[in-house]
């Protein structure tokens, strides 16, 4: 049996979220194997643990006092090929937009739009990531979990995983019980170009045409003109929800702000853009302290250093009151606050 399990006690986490924030945990374990999750939870499953993967979606306001599982295994292998579609396995640990790049080189469609976005391909099915029209319930087949109470292995089809926007049972009924080791995806070789969301249709013919790399580079550029770079400025990426809401409540808006973006949602309910209501609020750019609006896009906020998880949220709250003082619509939060 290969164990391959590294343990840190009072560590910091200031690496290890991409808000940069100053706090400790009490206990975390780095792992690679079903066998590694076996061993660790032989030992008495902790009254507190969590998956902390690339910390991209997340919020620390005070130290962590539990365990902290971070996966670490990092393959991707191609499970069956029928010459037009794919099913490709990758670890948990897997870069996402690593994973994108691998099925790009390889002249596969599905994962394209999907390029740059922070994080591991474990925590993909858990937000249901999505960007530019895609989203990962899209091309996810199947997930493969740890069951924390019964210590057995368990794969789940994509039809069981409550997919919706930024919604999955790993965030519901499955939090706290499963541990994602591996997502099993379908790939095509057929293209499938999805270019009818915001500038990516320009900029892919900007490139030439519509070739997988050209959408791959075009989504990258147009990600990195609008959003910081953790490695510079910490942020979360989104840290709003875009709000749904009824129909009427969009007329009604609409009737006073004729340029506001809005999209059909599958209920019949409309979504809007959180980041415009937030700019017609006047925040785009406003900073507090060492917290922020980014300049370019107003759903993301920034640590501009030294900020505590503290002073993020207490900001996050102002932003939400204002939104809902101008237009009278809740946003949610998207990241992780704990």
């Amino acid at each position: 049996m290969h164990i391959m399990i590294r343990e840190f006690h009072q560590i910091s986490l200031r690496d290890r979220n991409s808000f940069g924030v100053e706090q400790q945990a009490a206990h975390l374990v780095e792992f690679e194997t079903p066998d590694d999750l076996r061993e660790i939870f032989a030992r008495g499953i902790p009254a507190k643990w969590m998956v902390l993967a690339g910390g991209n979606n997340i919020l620390f306001t005070q130290d962590y006092d539990g365990m902290l599982l971070t996966p670490v295994a990092r393959k991707i292998e191609i499970l069956d090929d029928d010459g037009t579609t794919l099913r490709v396995r990758a670890d948990a640990g897997v870069e996402w937009d690593d994973l994108v790049e691998w099925a790009v080189e390889r002249g596969l469609w599905g994962l394209e739009n999907l390029s740059l976005i922070p994080g591991k391909a474990g925590a993909a099915p858990v937000q249901n990531i999505g960007a530019y029209g895609c989203e990962a319930a899209d091309t996810i087949q199947r997930v493969e979990m740890f069951c924390v109470e019964t210590a057995t292995m368990l794969s789940l089809d994509a039809a069981h995983c409550a997919f919706g926007y930024r919604e999955s049972v790993f965030k519901h009924l499955l939090k706290g019980r499963v541990v994602i080791t591996a997502i099993e995806l379908k790939l095509a070789r057929t293209p499938r170009p999805k270019l009818g969301y915001g500038d990516v249709e320009r900029e892919v013919e900007a490139r030439g045409g519509a070739t997988l790399r050209n959408i791959r580079e075009a989504v990258c550029a147009i990600r990195r003109s609008k959003l910081p770079d953790p490695a510079v400025l910490g942020n979360a990426g989104s840290f709003f929800k875009n709000p749904v809401v009824e129909a009427a409540a969009a007329e009604a808006l609409l009737a006073e702000y004729p340029d506001m973006p809005h999209y059909p949602a599958a209920d019949g309910r409309v979504k809007l853009a959180a980041g415009w209501l937030i700019d017609r609020t006047g925040l785009k750019g406003h900073r507090e302290g060492n917290v922020g609006v980014h300049e370019r896009q107003a759903l993301v906020l920034v640590n501009h250093g030294g900020a505590t998880g503290g002073e993020v949220i207490a900001f996050a709250r102002r932003v939400q009151q204002r939104v809902r003082e101008k237009f009278g619509i809740e946003i949610d939060t998207e990241v992780n606050i704990l």
